[in-house]
C-alpha cells in the first residue's frame, strides 16, 4: 500500500519540484506574439525551461545515485503514477474553467477547450501554458530515464534501437526548451484556450502517452536489426526533425523581423500591401510541412525499438495524424479569417496541405 501511495503522489510531487524551480531559477523575460485582450499589448514570459529541464534531470541522478529513489522508479509505480497524474489533470483542468464566465458554448465544450487563451499568474511569473508544457516536457524527460536505466539495469543484452529511441525522445525534448521563444509564435498560443485539453493533456497525457514506444519495448530482448537499419531510424528522426524546427525557426525570423535566415533561405512573401505570408523555402513546400516533420519524428521513435510488430509502437505517430491533420483543418479556417482574400493566393501558390506532392 505505501508503494501504490507513493507511487500516486510522485506525480504531484515532481509537478510541485518543477514549479518551485521554475519559480527559482533565473530567467528571461520576452514579449510574445500574443496580445493582452485588454491592454492591447504583446504579453510577456518568463522563460527558463532548459535550466528547469538540466535541474531536474540533475536531481534525479542525485537521488539515484544516494539510492534515496530507483533509478527506475516512475517505472516501478508506473500505473499509480498514472493515476495521481489522470487525478491531478482532471482537477486542474475544472480549477482553470470553472472561475472564468462562460464563453457562449455549452459547458462540455468550455471544458474541453477552455473559456480563457492566456492566464497568467504571479505577476505574470508563470503563464499557464508555458508552464503546461514545461510540466509536460520535464516529466516525459524523467519517464523516459526511468524507462532507459529499467531496460539497462534488466537486462543483460541491451537493445542499440531502444537507446536510440530514448535519445530520440531526449533530443525532442532539450531542443524544444531549448528554443522556448520559437514557440510563443505557433499555434497553440494563438488560437487555443486552455481547459482539459491542454490541462490535462500536458498534466496527465503528454509526460505518459509520448513515451508509449519505449513502455511497449521495454523489457523485449534485442532484436539484433543490423546496424544500417537503425541508422535508418535515426535519419528518419533527423528529417522530420529538420522540417519540423526549420519551418518554425523560419517562421519565427520572419514574424520577429530578425534579420537571419534558416540555410541561407531568403524570406519570400505575398501581400496585400498590408498583411504578408511566407511563400517560399519550407513555407513553400506545404502549408503545414512542420506537422509532417512532427509526424516523421513519431514514427522514427515507433520504429527505433526494433519491433514494428507491435501495435503500441504505433500509438505514438498515429496520434500525431489525428491531431495534426485535424488542427491543419482548423488552422486553415483560422488562417482563411484572418487574411482572407490573401490566404486564397497563398493556396494557390502552395497548394499542398501537409505532404509535398500528395496532400
Amino acid at each position: 500500500m505505501s508503494t501504490f501511495f507513493l507511487g500516486f503522489f510522485s506525480p504531484w510531487i515532481a509537478y510541485g519540484v518543477i514549479t518551485l524551480l521554475h519559480l527559482l531559477l533565473p530567467g528571461r523575460w520576452l514579449r510574445g506574439y500574443v496580445t493582452n485582450e485588454w491592454t492591447g499589448r504583446p504579453l510577456r514570459y518568463r522563460l527558463n525551461g532548459i535550466f528547469v529541464l538540466a535541474s531536474s534531470v540533475l536531481l534525479w541522478f542525485i537521488l539515484g545515485a544516494l539510492g534515496l529513489v530507483p533509478f527506475d522508479w516512475l517505472y516501478r509505480v508506473r500505473i499509480p503514477s498514472l493515476l495521481g497524474a489522470i487525478t491531478l489533470g482532471l482537477g486542474f483542468s475544472f480549477l482553470l474553467v470553472l472561475p472564468y464566465p462562460s464563453s457562449g458554448k455549452p459547458f462540455p465544450a468550455d471544458l474541453w477547450f477552455g473559456r480563457v487563451k492566456n492566464p497568467q499568474f504571479r505577476q505574470g511569473r508563470i503563464d499557464a501554458k508555458m508552464w503546461l508544457y514545461l510540466i509536460g516536457a520535464v516529466m516525459l524527460q524523467l519517464h523516459v530515464l526511468s524507462l532507459t536505466a529499467h531496460h539497462v539495469l534488466t537486462h543483460g543484452a541491451v537493445n542499440p534501437g531502444f537507446i536510440l529511441g530514448a535519445g530520440m525522445l531526449t533530443f525532442f525534448l532539450w531542443e524544444y526548451l531549448y528554443f522556448e521563444k520559437v514557440h510563443l509564435y505557433t499555434y497553440d498560443f494563438i488560437a487555443e484556450r486552455v481547459g482539459f485539453k491542454l490541462g490535462f493533456g500536458c498534466l496527465a497525457f503528454y509526460p505518459y502517452f509520448y513515451a508509449i514506444p519505449l513502455w511497449a519495448t521495454v523489457n523485449l530482448p534485442d532484436p539484433r536489426l543490423p546496424l544500417w537499419v537503425t541508422l535508418c531510424f535515426g535519419g528518419l528522426f533527423l528529417l522530420g526533425w529538420s522540417l519540423a524546427r526549420g519551418a518554425n525557426m523560419q517562421k519565427y525570423y520572419f514574424k520577429t523581423g530578425e534579420d537571419k535566415t534558416v540555410l541561407g533561405i531568403k524570406p519570400e512573401v505575398i501581400t496585400d500591401g498590408e498583411r504578408s505570408i511566407l511563400v517560399n523555402g519550407y513555407w513553400g513546400l506545404s502549408r503545414h510541412i512542420n506537422y509532417l516533420g512532427e509526424i516523421l519524428e513519431g514514427a522514427a521513435v515507433a520504429l527505433s525499438a526494433g519491433y514494428p510488430l507491435v501495435w503500441a509502437v504505433w500509438l505514438y505517430p498515429l496520434y500525431y495524424v489525428g491531431l495534426l491533420f485535424t488542427r491543419q483543418a482548423d488552422d486553415d479556417r483560422i488562417c482563411k479569417e484572418k487574411y482572407g482574400a490573401l490566404w486564397d493566393r497563398y493556396k494557390q501558390k502552395v497548394p499542398f496541405r501537409i505532404i509535398p506532392f500528395v496532400y
